[in-house]
This record gives C-alpha cells, sequence and structure tokens, in this order.
C-alpha cells in the first residue's frame, strides 16, 4: 500500500501571516511529500507495505533509521497541519479544565509552548500531550515522534527551520507567537483527547 500526501486541511493562505503560501508550499509540497514519497520506495515490496503508518514506524525505530527517519517525519508533518487551523478554535470542556488543572489557563499554556518551542535545541518538534489522564508538554529532537509512545498526542508544532525560515528568517520566537497565539486547532486537540488513542494517519 502506497501513502498519499495528505491534503492541508484548508486553503493555502488560510495561515497568513503566521505562515505564508509560499511557506506551505515548499513546506507541504517540497518537504513532506519527499518524506511521504521516501518511505513508499522503501516499503514497497517490503513485509511493510501492509502495514499502518504508526506500526512502520514503531517497527523501524531502533532498526532502520532511513525508514524510520521518513515515515516519522511523514506522521509528524501530518498532525502538524491538523494542529492549526485558519482562527483558532476553542477547546472543549474537558480539555479547557485539563489545561487549567495544570498550567492554570489557556493563556499560561501558550506561554509555555512558546518558551518551549523558542528554547528547544536545533531541529524539532514540541507536543502537547495526555498520558494518564494528565496533560504536559513534551520535545521531540530532529524527526522524532510520539507516533509510537506512551504518550496520546493532541497537537504539536513543528520547530525545524523550514517551518518559519521565510517568513520569519531566523526568529523563531515570533513564528511561534504567530502560530500559538492564534493558529491553534484546539478542537482537533480536543477530539484527540476525547478519542484516547493517537491519532491515525489518514490514507
Amino acid at each position: 500500500m502506497a501513502f498519499k500526501l495528505i491534503d492541508l486541511p484548508y486553503p493555502d493562505t488560510a495561515l497568513e501571516p503566521a505562515i505564508s503560501a509560499q511557506t506551505l508550499s515548499f513546506h507541504h509540497g517540497k518537504h513532506h511529500n519527499a518524506y511521504v514519497s521516501k518511505m513508499n520506495d522503501a516499503i514497497d515490496g517490503t513485509d511493510h507495505a501492509d502495514k499502518s503508518l504508526e506500526e512502520i514506524v514503531s517497527a523501524a525505530r531502533g532498526s532502520n533509521q532511513g525508514l524510520f527517519n521518513n515515515a516519522a517525519q511523514s506522521w509528524n508533518h501530518a498532525f502538524y497541519w491538523h494542529s492549526m487551523a485558519a482562527e483558532e478554535t476553542a477547546p472543549s470542556d474537558e480539555l479547557k479544565s485539563k489545561i487549567e488543572a495544570k498550567f492554570g489557563s489557556i493563556d499560561e499554556l501558550k506561554e509555555q509552548l512558546k518558551s518551549r518551542g523558542a528554547g528547544h535545541f536545533a531541529s524539532g518538534w514540541v507536543w502537547l500531550a495526555e498520558k494518564n489522564g494528565e496533560l504536559s508538554i513534551e520535545e521531540t529532537h530532529d524527526g522524532d515522534t510520539l507516533a509510537d509512545s506512551d504518550f496520546n498526542p493532541l497537537l504539536t508544532i513543528d520547530v525545524w527551520e523550514h517551518a518559519y525560515y521565510l517568513d520569519h528568517q531566523n526568529a523563531r520566537p515570533s513564528y511561534l507567537d504567530h502560530v500559538v497565539g492564534s493558529k491553534i486547532n484546539w478542537a482537533f486537540a480536543s477530539e484527540n483527547l476525547a478519542r484516547g488513542t493517537t491519532w491515525a494517519y489518514p490514507n
């Protein structure tokens, strides 16, 4: 089974000025597409060909770094596109309650997400995740992922330079201010929390 590059869940201008259509054309159309294509090439004719993307990530972890990198990045990017919305959505009552219990308020959670993202060394991902009923902010480096972890990822922010360099140059905090400040898809995070299991790559 060959995996498809998922469509963006909004028009390519929907995230402006946080993320421009030009950035999305490269980030989604080039970077994400390359990960999916390389993964498809790597699994063609192997026992991975009929597995879900999450199963491929788990099977390749620690045994096939090239396949792992491309599979994990395919998953992370798809999850990232859904973690944002043209206009910030509202969290469910359940998610709002858990955010307030752990962080005090949504505004404080946003500040912590921005701080962790700005302070993350080099490339990687910052996540809001749930485990055993409690929320936490997690970080993964380079192409690593929470897709096959003990955590239930609720949303993620990409902090690789290609996510923001065209729009914000090397000012990662500016990118985070724009995205975390007004583009978070709390409805998506709420769905992930309510489901209680890791989001599945749509293919």
